[in-house]
Parts: C-alpha cells; sequence; structure tokens
C-alpha cells in the first residue's frame, strides 16, 4: 500500500462525513487507506465513519486529546501506508487529488509536499471572503494560493503529504500548535530533506469558522512567528514583520490626515479598493468582495498585533515560550 491518508478530528462528526463522501468519490483506482483519529472528542464521529467501512478502507482510533499534531503523529504510526497524506477535517477533496499526487511523486521524488486550498461554490460568502484573504498575492503573497516558491514550500497540514523516511527522522510533528506546520518543514530542511508545492493538488478548505473564531486564529498564528524564529533565527524573514507595520502604518497615517497630511492614509484606502476589487471579480460578487475587506482587516490586526506581543514575550522579556503562551502548546502524552 502506498498512500495512508490521516484525518484528526475534534467535536466535527458532520465534517468527517463531508470529507469521507469526497473520498468515495474518488477515481483513484489502487488501494490506499483511510486513518480517522478522534482527538478525545466529546461528540464522536465513530458512527458517521462506521456508514462508510464497506465503501471505503477505513479505520477509526480514540484518544486522549492532545492536540492535532500529536493526533497526526498518533495516526501514522497505526498506518501502513509508506506515505502518509494529512488532511483537515474541515476538507472536500477532489475525485482526482490521490492521482495527482502519485503523478506529482513519479516527477518529483520528494519526502515531504503541501498543496493549495480553494473555495467552492457551495461555500458560505464569510467563508469565500476568508479564503480570499487567506491566499490572494495581495495579502499573504499567494502562500496558500500556490504562488510560493515551490521548493521552499512549507506544507500545511490541511494539504500535505510525508514520506515514512522523513516522518520518522523527524519525528512527526511537535507539540505547538498553530505553528507546527513550519517547525516540521524547518526540521526537516535541517535533516537534508526536501518540501516542494504540488499547486495542482488542491484540497476545497471549508474553515468552519465565524469572525471572532477566524481572529483568534489568526492572532495565534501571529504570535507563534516570533517562537519559532527564536527556535530557527537562521530562518527569519523580515516579511513576517509585514503585518505589524501595515498596522502600526495605518494609525500613523489616520493621525497625520488630522494634519493634512493624507497622502499615506489614501495609499491604504488604495489597497483596501484593490482587495474590494479583485475579490469582487474573482468571486463574481460586490458583497464577497466587502466581506474580504473585513477579512484582510482582521487577519492583519489580528496576525500584526499577535506578533509583536509575542516579540515583546519572548525577544525583549525573555519569556520561555511555554510560559508566555501556554495555550499555543499542547502537552504530548499518546504516543502509540
Amino acid at each position: 500500500m502506498y498512500f495512508s491518508i490521516i484525518i484528526p478530528v475534534y467535536n466535527r462528526p458532520e465534517e468527517v462525513n463531508e470529507i469521507l463522501e469526497s473520498l468515495v468519490l474518488s477515481t483513484y483506482k489502487k488501494k490506499y487507506e483511510i486513518v480517522i483519529v478522534e482527538d478525545g472528542s466529546d461528540i464522536s464521529c465513530k458512527n458517521v465513519v462506521d456508514t462508510f467501512t464497506e465503501k471505503l478502507n477505513i479505520s477509526y482510533h480514540f484518544k486522549a486529546n492532545t492536540g492535532p499534531g500529536d493526533s497526526r503523529n498518533f495516526g501514522i504510526k497505526k498506518a501502513k501506508g509508506d506515505y502518509f497524506i494529512i488532511f483537515d477535517s474541515d476538507c472536500i477533496i477532489p475525485a482526482n487529488y490521490l492521482t495527482l499526487v502519485e503523478q506529482n511523486l513519479q516527477i518529483n521524488k520528494i519526502d515531504c509536499f503541501g498543496g493549495p486550498d480553494k473555495a467552492l461554490d457551495s461555500f458560505s460568502d464569510i467563508q469565500k471572503a476568508i479564503n480570499f484573504t487567506m491566499t490572494s498575492f495581495l495579502t499573504t503573497g499567494g502562500i496558500r494560493g500556490g504562488s510560493e516558491k515551490i521548493n521552499t514550500f512549507q506544507p500545511r497540514s490541511f494539504n500535505m503529504g510525508i514520506s515514512k523516511n522523513a516522518f520518522e527522522a523527524s519525528n512527526g510533528f511537535g507539540n505547538i500548535h498553530p505553528g507546527e506546520d513550519p517547525d516540521l518543514s524547518i526540521r526537516l530542511w535541517k535533516l537534508g530533506f526536501k518540501t516542494k508545492l504540488f499547486a495542482d493538488c488542491y484540497v476545497y478548505h471549508k474553515r468552519r469558522i465565524d469572525w471572532e473564531k477566524f481572529s483568534l486564529q489568526v492572532t495565534k498564528f501571529g504570535k507563534v512567528r516570533p517562537i519559532l524564529d527564536s527556535w530557527y533565527p537562521m530562518f527569519k524573514k523580515i516579511t513576517f514583520w509585514f503585518p505589524s507595520i501595515f498596522i502600526i502604518g495605518l494609525c500613523f497615517s489616520i493621525i497625520l490626515a488630522f494634519t493634512n497630511i493624507k497622502f499615506p492614509l489614501i495609499l491604504y484606502l488604495f489597497y483596501f479598493m484593490m482587495i474590494l476589487i479583485l475579490s469582487s471579480i474573482q468571486n463574481k460578487s460586490i458583497k464577497i468582495g466587502m466581506l474580504s475587506v473585513i477579512a484582510v482587516w482582521k487577519q492583519f490586526f489580528g496576525y500584526g498585533t499577535g506578533f509583536l506581543v509575542s516579540y515583546f514575550k519572548i525577544n525583549i522579556q525573555k519569556i520561555n515560550p511555554q510560559i508566555a503562551f501556554p495555550n499555543l502548546f499542547f502537552d504530548k502524552t499518546v504516543t502509540t
């Protein structure tokens, strides 16, 4: 068996049903397995999994709640394949996904890959707006949308694959969350493994989050980055500061506008107008374009402020990351 699909889940049986329904439609003809890891959920998805046992080669495992990274490690250790493909439970998988992955791996003998994400027409307007801000070149530089440098791509665990050799050498994901994805990529690089973007191997990432949850998520992303920079200073980038600089610059632009120096603020207004126009065209909806402006603001403000708070605690106050931000770390208690 070549592929093992690993799907951790926490209290989202309806998502498991959707992702398994999409995998039933897979056009991939070779044998593969699906490993569902229930991460200490209060709402079990076992009944959902049981309805697919005659359609898919699937196994279900329940474990204590130790976070998504450790759950992926747990699932991989239960798997039988030579190459592990990891999805988040809120993804929907195109029918030709596994075929495309195999074709890419035949051309590129790579030990870890990642793919981009897209939105389906059936997604809500807010989901489409968040998808835009997470994938657009105007916001993230297209990192999740497919334009990040192909050969130095840091795979995201909603859509990634890793070989058995790379997993065993690296011991898989760490206990930080979010941030376990770039942490694993950097450790793989240091071990001599390579990562790569498979731009045509996309998934539909549903992201069942509201504005409040999105703001919390991107704030955590911002807090994690200075921690990773302190662990791996050779991989720091000035671009990690951009959201914080954006927020500080906007505040100064508003202040300057009261002194009749309006050009900086006009530049910001032009930027948000570009977001509105591009998202409206891409999604064929002015409403989604307007929601995208809100999403971009929440993304930059959340990440930027989270980054500054974390930078101050980690680099100025020299506080241990797990003491400064205990909610960003899981105790890894389940290993087998």
